[in-house]
């Protein structure tokens, strides 16, 4: 049986930034299946859209605690459409930080990475809801508009959600754009 590392015994002993903010900031969710486990992560975004304050709550094992503490400090300071954007990406990244994870606790760090992702995507359509340019905030992560997704379309002759995130950065961070992005896909081949 592997032995958890140094990181994840400091960090399931001594968390970092269990609590939450209050009522304030942006929430995300995610539960186990695999292990009943569940976990809360509440992010405070400035209006640079970097995340300036993160918090969790977790129920569950030791991997699970120590993955969301290395999580919180990790991203703090950390633009939300980059954080978005890597948590999208295998959790590689995280696991290079907290030390070699047993294979059974690999669900851990996903459930870590789900939450993340929910609270940025729970920011990203407030500031859609809330936005009142002259013209439509389709990636919140990026600050894209619909012009600018339409013109690298166009100019691209781009097919593909995967083309447009190359050619602008929408679609990169949580993907809650990517149902928009299609729409104007299918829109500019007609």
């Amino acid at each position: 049986m592997l032995s958890l590392s140094p990181i994840i015994k400091e960090h399931f002993l001594k968390p970092r930034n269990v609590g939450d903010l209050g009522g304030v900031g942006f929430s995300g969710r995610a539960g186990s299946m695999t292990c009943g486990a569940t976990l809360r992560v509440t992010l405070m975004i400035d209006q640079s859209r970097r995340i300036s304050d993160a918090k969790f709550k977790a129920a569950g094992c030791s991997c699970l605690v120590a993955a969301a503490s290395v999580l919180t400090e990790a991203v703090r300071g950390e633009l939300a459409g980059e954080v978005a954007a890597l948590m999208q990406s295998p959790a590689n990244a995280l696991c290079q930080v907290m030390g070699e994870i047993p294979p059974d606790k690999a669900h851990c760090v996903a459930l870590v990475r789900e939450g993340l992702l929910a609270a940025i995507t729970a920011y990203s359509d407030s500031v859609r809801d809330e936005w009142h340019g002259e013209e439509a905030l389709i990636c919140t992560c990026f600050c894209v508009s619909e012009m600018t997704i339409e013109s690298v379309i166009q100019a691209g002759g781009l097919r593909t959600i995967a083309e447009v995130t190359k050619a602008c950065n929408a679609g990169g961070g949580c993907r809650s754009c990517h149902s928009l992005i299609e729409d104007m896909l299918a829109s500019a081949d007609r």
